[in-house]
């Protein structure tokens, strides 16, 4: 019974917050090279500290370098974050709030669920633990800067960095995974999400790094992006005169020091200007917004990257949209989407990825009926020997009526593109490239149970990954 009261009140969710994008298409170059180096192998810099025994430190594709135990799992945080109706996760400093209970009912933290109601998956429910298990510490284990010693329930000893509790992700198998979680900014109404644990850049003062799609992004203290030049040399900036009008040197102070990849150069001006790795830094004077890729419209101007997410396999394209920006898409223009989804027990546990249950994503996408969904969110399908290089991107045999992976020689199986382990879907109402209509579809935006369109360059306003 909870079941058809769940598919009712997901399908009228969906229904009020799908959007159909009305914004004019950005007069951005369509072939836009969002891609720009990023095959290439820098990395970036880190700021070391001392690490307990078993702790190190591992790139990653998407999110720079991470910490992860002796074998190379990532380590998550569960910070506490506010919903509409109540707050779960960990606090700083304090007891780690993942424990060995199997949730069956609804906290009702996030409406339209009021608490109570069974979850769709019950039956089959695993405990917090089970998908995220503790990362505990010896007895003899010695807390050493941000790394301390939270104590359990059970009375085992947990490490936590910076004052929150550590875990590892179920779903992770090689050092450089990070499927638990992202770096990218997730937002409330996704829920309460896990966050890869990491070193701090090596950045002077002034600037921040922020995780995008596409790589880790260079931004100033005001969150406004930072740019170089096609046209200037190797520490050495040409942008003079009428270029002044529209550009900005970022100014370094007269006490800082060459580090690294950093370097202070002289401006013709007669400022002092950071470059880094070789490229004089500027700002956008006609930037709108903070964290814009508006200044990468101009020919020769590029947003700076610490690194660059790797290209996604050939077969997909790039489109202009009217989201305001460019979207990944399938061979065809059709837009790519992602299905972002958490459930509403105290664990919020994530619902988005085929090992999970798909009640869920069945319930917003077809009303339950999965063929319905094969027609509102169709699979991409892949080819039966397409492979990737990426580390993001690969390719899965999924069931297309369970959603869940198939077995080995399975009948009617489908080999599928997955971002991150998580299969991507174009829209059946999305009839011409660029078309964005599935966007949003789902509750909350498409944040909580949802699609959302797999977005590149206006990554911080419109793609959001709610992991």
């Amino acid at each position: 019974m909870y079941l058809n009261n769940f598919l009712t009140i997901s399908l009228l969710a969906g229904s009020a917050y799908m959007l159909t994008a009305t914004n004019a298409i950005a007069e951005a170059p369509s072939e836009l090279d969002f891609w720009q180096s990023a095959n290439s192998n820098e990395q970036e810099a880190y700021i070391e500290e001392e690490l307990p025994p078993g702790i190190q430190v591992v790139a990653t594709a998407l999110d720079g370098p991470v910490y992860a135990d002796a074998q190379g799992r990532t380590l998550y945080t569960w910070p506490l974050i506010a919903l509409r109706n109540g707050s779960t996760g960990d606090r700083k400093d304090g007891a780690s709030n993942c424990t060995d209970e199997v949730l069956r009912t609804e906290i009702g933290f996030m409406s339209p669920y009021p608490a109570g109601l069974v979850l769709p998956y019950a039956d089959e429910n695993v405990s917090c633990t089970q998908v995220w298990p503790p990362v505990l510490a010896s007895a003899d284990a010695v807390e050493v800067g941000k790394w301390s010693l939270s104590e359990r329930a059970d009375g085992s000893k947990q490490w936590a960095y910076d004052g929150f509790p550590l875990y590892t992700s179920n779903l992770d198998k090689k050092a450089g995974d990070v499927l638990g979680g992202t770096k990218i900014n997730s937002g409330g109404d996704g829920g309460v999400v896990r966050v890869p644990a990491g070193p701090l850049p090596d950045i002077p003062p002034g600037f921040q790094i922020l995780t995008s799609s596409t790589g880790r992004v260079l931004v100033n203290d005001d969150d406004y992006s930072i740019y170089y030049w096609d046209n200037d040399e190797v520490n050495t900036s040409n942008c003079v005169a009428q270029c002044l009008d529209k550009w900005t040197p970022v100014n370094a102070p007269q006490v800082a020091e060459n580090s690294g990849d950093w370097a202070i150069i002289k401006h013709p001006s007669g400022i002092n200007q950071w470059a880094f790795r070789g490229k004089p830094l500027y700002t956008h004077n006609n930037d709108t917004r903070p964290r814009s890729f508006d200044g990468s419209d101009v020919p020769g101007w590029h947003n700076v990257y610490t690194q660059r997410t790797v290209t996604p396999p050939d077969v997909f394209t790039v489109q202009d949209s009217a989201l305001g920006g460019q979207v990944l898409a399938d061979s065809r223009g059709r837009t790519i989407y992602y299905y972002s989804c958490h459930d509403d027990s105290v664990a919020q546990l994530a619902c988005d990825h085929p090992d999970a249950a798909q009640d869920y994503r069945l319930a917003i996408c077809g009303n339950g009926d999965p063929e319905v969904c094969l027609e509102t969110f169709p699979y991409v399908v892949a080819d039966a020997n397409a492979k990737s290089e990426s580390s993001l991107w690969s390719v899965m045999t999924i069931n297309p009526l369970t959603g869940r992976r198939a077995e080995a020689g399975e009948e009617d199986a489908l080999n599928v593109w997955a971002y991150r382990q998580r299969p991507v879907y174009t829209y059946g109402g999305d009839q011409e490239p660029g078309v964005t209509k599935g966007d949003s579809f789902g509750e909350f935006l498409g944040r909580r149970n949802g699609y959302k369109a797999f977005v590149l360059r206006d990554v911080f306003q419109n793609s959001q990954f709610r992991r």
